[in-house]
């Protein structure tokens, strides 16, 4: 019976994320078609960001940086990183979620699936 020791492949250095996060405010509304979400990340451009759908978790993250176009003459908003995770129950259809950003504010419309849906129920005379 031979015994080796396994090493870490050297070439391929551990990967650490250093960054700081912040949590951007977040504004919860639903009735009974979708669950909007509107989180306020004043100067995001949509390729800074990202919004993700998996499972039962609903993540928004992305930054925001200094504009490469001009030279700063004062910066009173610093670059951040932000994320923010949100635990979505499963009544609504991944494949109807939409995402806008619009001035700052990112809006999500997550619509419920049908089964989830209130209805009324037409009662009948026998």
């Amino acid at each position: 019976m031979s015994q080796s020791i396994v090493k870490r492949d050297e070439t391929r250095p551990e990967t650490v994320d250093k960054r700081q996060w912040e949590a951007p405010p977040v504004d919860i509304h639903e009735n009974e078609n979708e669950l909007l979400l509107i989180a306020d990340i004043p100067g995001v451009a949509p390729d800074q960001m990202k919004v993700n759908l998996e499972s039962d978790q609903l993540t928004i993250e992305g930054y925001r940086s200094p504009s490469k176009d001009f030279i700063a003459l004062r910066h009173e908003s610093p670059s951040w990183n932000f994320r923010r995770s949100f635990s979505i129950p499963r009544i609504f259809d991944a494949k109807e979620v939409t995402a806008e950003l619009k001035d700052g504010v990112l809006t999500l419309h997550l619509t419920k699936g049908q089964a989830a849906r209130p209805r009324q129920i037409p009662v009948k005379a026998g």
